[in-house]
């Protein structure tokens, strides 16, 4: 299995060129706890293929609205790799989730409802014909974004450094997680770079933080409890699911929530915020080159 660590220390690549990569897993025979002897660890990281493709499909929308209006060919070029990344990421991602959670039993319609809910109705564009208000909108949603790609580069770089090779996780998950998080890291300035290209705001950065923040706090302490509810393998209270979430994040199977929704929070809301300060390019491009789904769609 492949140890990230020793990635960590490479040459800086210098800029690279972000670009989708056609990779597909076989997870459908997986069990539910892939990480074996940690159920709630591997639950809370399922989470992601219940969440991920929608987000990830109101994200594409979104920058193909904003695309046509970057005139700088730099950012417009990064934009479209990072359209394809995150198209190949939802596809990827739901796959997983049909062929791995829908067959195992699960039914995570009422999570997956929730999810939708709020991407397609919440944070859907405005229904205005008033350009002004139109604008607004778009830069809304688009540091909304930002937020959320900060919070993804922070779990990229986590998954790339975290314990669970040393746990006997299953590795075809491992790769899955590990080859989207280092595509996280890779193009993890691109969504900050065009909310500051439409508006240099620290207004509406903190205002989209602020409301980010929250819904990712509520989404996983709802998503853990709903997805060990409904596995019948387990029985587990509320009490004990956060036990042993705890216990696996000082084992380094999971972020800790405070470093996750609170430290990182706070490093979001520095003035002089940069996105480069969240994980190293070195060590994504570094996986990504190792990573066996990223070999194989490569050759």
């Amino acid at each position: 299995m492949l140890q990230p660590q020793r990635f960590a220390h490479e040459v800086d690549p210098g800029p690279v060129q972000i670009q989708a990569r056609n990779v597909a897993f076989e997870t459908a025979d997986k069990p539910m706890s892939w990480i074996p002897g940690h159920p709630v660890a591997s639950h809370v990281v399922n989470l992601l293929n219940i969440l991920l493709p929608a987000g990830e499909r109101w994200f594409i929308e979104t920058f193909n609205e904003a695309l046509p209006l970057i005139k700088d060919p730099k950012l417009a070029d990064d934009v479209r790799g990072v359209i394809g990344q995150e198209a190949m990421h939802a596809e990827a991602h739901d796959t997983v989730m049909n062929d791995y959670l829908v067959n195992s039993g699960m039914n995570v319609t009422p999570l997956l409802d929730q999810v939708e809910f709020v991407f397609e109705e919440i944070l859907a564009p405005a229904k205005t014909d008033d350009p002004r208000r139109k604008m607004n909108n778009l830069i809304e949603r688009l540091w909304f974004i930002a937020a959320v790609e900060h919070y993804t580069a922070v779990l990229g770089d986590f998954v790339l450094n975290c314990t669970w090779d040393d746990h006997d996780a299953d590795p075809v998950m491992v790769d899955l997680f590990r080859w989207h998080g280092a595509e996280e890291v890779e193009h993890r300035s691109v969504a900050h770079e065009v909310a500051m290209y439409f508006r240099n705001s620290y207004f509406d950065r903190i205002r989209a933080m602020s409301v980010v923040a929250i819904l990712m706090y509520v989404f996983f302490q709802r998503g853990m409890r709903f997805l060990v509810k409904s596995d019948p393998q387990l029985k587990l209270g509320w009490w004990k699911s956060q036990r042993l979430r705890m216990r696996d994040s000082k084992l380094g199977l999971l972020p800790k929530y405070r470093n996750l929704l609170l430290t990182q929070t706070l490093v979001y809301f520095k003035p002089n915020y940069t996105p480069e300060e969240m994980g190293s390019t070195a060590q994504a491009v570094a996986y990504l080159a190792a990573s066996p789904a990223a070999r194989a769609a490569h050759l």
